[in-house]
């Protein structure tokens, strides 16, 4: 199955990238570093390759093993595919060494229409859900040993899942029956018998399997690593933009710029304005995916781009 994937926000988020001083200035920017935390399809790095110049380098992450072999096929020298999560991002790099980052948070699209990859509760498929193949529990496994307690936690933290307690009470149950599941539309009909009521035009497991996905993946924990990591790698004058798709990923974003974008000053302490410290990063923007864009793509409509500048020396 020929399987493509669309990545969202493609012009704006290699806009805001290349509109950064740094990189319009190239001049003063010799040999510069750009890094893409997630290749996916290879999209957003192709775009970005394609504005930068022959003496530019990037780097692409990605945790799939599928992602990695299409990164394998582009020829071009100043590229650097790594096989691991953008958390690890300042395990490659130099603190203050890089020219623009971006974060992609988004599932690509042969993650969700490949049946085998188990992200779908639409598609029949083995109950798997890991981004990396090579490590860690399936979905199927954790869910045949995690307590009640700790499945109810799960769906309702990180899906939001207001039925998250009937849905764990049902997969024990059922567990219990020797009837764990292992597929995805076992898991689907499971939570769809528990769930009686859910948003007009939303399947009841969709909360679910989002909860699922984002724990097995680790994913919130990587991405404020992967903040943290950004902020001390890029140098002053260095941009930094991050496409989230559900508002856990995107009040991580949105809280961690803000808390960098302000300064505290202690009640009472007289500071002229001139003597202020400036803040660690300016935010530039936030931008939402136009009509166009979700009309032929309609899984970028919940995308949400945050943009922000590195304004001065090192981060710790």
């Amino acid at each position: 199955m020929n399987i493509t994937h669309r990545p969202v926000l493609l012009a704006e988020a290699v806009t805001a990238l290349v509109n950064g001083p740094l990189i319009q200035n190239q001049s003063a920017t010799q040999n510069m570093l750009v890094i893409d935390g997630t290749f996916g399809r290879g999209g957003h790095t192709q775009a970005l390759l394609n504005q930068l110049p022959a003496s530019a380098h990037m780097i692409s992450f990605d945790k799939d093993l599928d992602a990695i072999a299409v990164a394998q096929q582009i020829n071009d020298p100043r590229l650097r595919i790594v096989h691991d999560s953008f958390a690890q991002m300042d395990q490659y790099a130099v603190p203050e060494s890089v020219d623009g980052i971006l974060l992609d948070l988004g599932i690509s699209s042969p993650q969700v229409d490949e049946a085998h990859r188990g992200f779908s509760f639409r598609r029949e498929g083995p109950l798997d859900m890991r981004m990396n193949t090579n490590q860690g529990l399936t979905a199927a496994e954790w869910l045949e040993q995690a307590p009640q307690e700790e499945i109810t936690h799960v769906i309702k933290t990180y899906g939001e899942e207001r039925f998250a307690f009937q849905i764990a009470k049902a997969i024990v149950a059922k567990r219990e029956e020797g009837l764990s599941p292992q597929t995805t539309t076992q898991l689907a009909s499971l939570v769809a018998g528990v769930v009686r009521t859910r948003e007009a035009g939303q399947d009841p497991a969709t909360r679910t399997f989002q909860a699922l996905r984002i724990f097995i993946n680790r994913e919130l924990e990587d991405l404020e690593l992967g903040l943290k990591a950004a902020l001390k790698l890029l140098k002053p004058g260095a941009r930094l933009a991050v496409i989230s798709f559900h508002s856990l990923e995107d009040r991580i974003v949105k809280q961690f710029l803000q808390a960098h974008a302000k300064v505290e000053i202690p009640r009472g302490l007289p500071v002229r304005e001139k003597d202020l410290p400036q803040s660690v990063i300016e935010i530039i923007g936030r931008i939402k995916p136009s009509d166009e864009e979700v009309a032929e793509n309609p899984r970028a409509r919940s995308a949400i781009m945050r943009v922000a500048e590195k304004r001065f020396g090192a981060f710790v």
